[in-house]
């Protein structure tokens, strides 16, 4: 039982040392990240019971990334095992910025193995059973139709597990366009009881717009009421 579930895609960083470019560099510094992943670690960190849920590749690197949530006191109990050929684990490369020169990130995720998830290959029953609270990010339903779908599933299965169900709409414009991404995450909100998102995610995927932040949040609050 973990007071939070998160679910979403883990990938591993590969980072040259000392702040060294990409291609000058002949080794890298590896570890664990995503939006949905750090959340769970995060809350480990701070006490709380966490478990993090996707699908991952069952090769070596797959378990690289499960032993990092565990290191952190992550449970990784309902976790998705691949031996499918065609899945792989998603990677990305960041090299890191040393002044004036900014950060830059390199992804390499496509066909991970957790965009090739479907819908009742998770056991929602077991990952929610006594559990608080469910996160999520607008990033997962992103990554395919079938991680969309397999979205939604455990949005409904955790409000029936009278779980409270958090969403971070983290737009990313290299997943999917605006319009895929209201039509959606629009959807989505019937399931959602807390929303965390900027001023410019909630123009580019809801269209809302106002002169501050106090105008689109009540915008956003008539929206999220309007489905409740």
């Amino acid at each position: 039982m973990a007071d939070i579930i998160t679910f979403g895609e883990v990938m591993l960083r590969l980072s040259p040392p000392d702040f060294m470019r990409l291609e000058q560099t002949f080794s890298f510094n590896v570890c664990a990240g995503g939006g949905e992943f750090n959340v769970a670690v995060a809350a480990a960190r701070m006490g709380l019971s966490s478990a993090f849920v996707t699908r991952l590749p069952n090769n070596a690197l797959g378990h690289m990334a499960a032993n990092k949530a565990r290191e952190h006191g992550v449970s990784v109990a309902d976790v998705v095992w691949s031996n499918d050929a065609a899945d792989r684990m998603g990677l990305y490369f960041c090299e890191f910025g040393a002044k004036p020169r900014a950060s830059s990130v390199l992804y390499d995720r496509k066909y991970s193995a957790i965009s090739h998830i479907q819908p009742k290959t998770v056991d929602w029953d077991s990952a929610f059973e006594g559990g608080k609270v469910f996160h999520v990010s607008g990033i997962t339903p992103a990554l395919s139709r079938s991680a969309a779908e397999t979205t939604k599933e455990a949005m409904i299965k955790a409000k029936e597990h009278n779980l409270t169900v958090s969403v971070d709409l983290n737009y990313r414009a290299k997943l999917w366009t605006e319009q895929e991404a209201q039509e959606c995450m629009t959807d989505l909100m019937k399931y959602t009881d807390i929303l965390i998102t900027t001023e410019e995610d909630t123009m580019r995927v809801f269209k809302i717009e106002g002169e501050n932040y106090e105008e689109v949040a009540k915008k956003l609050h008539a929206m999220l009421n309007h489905y409740l």
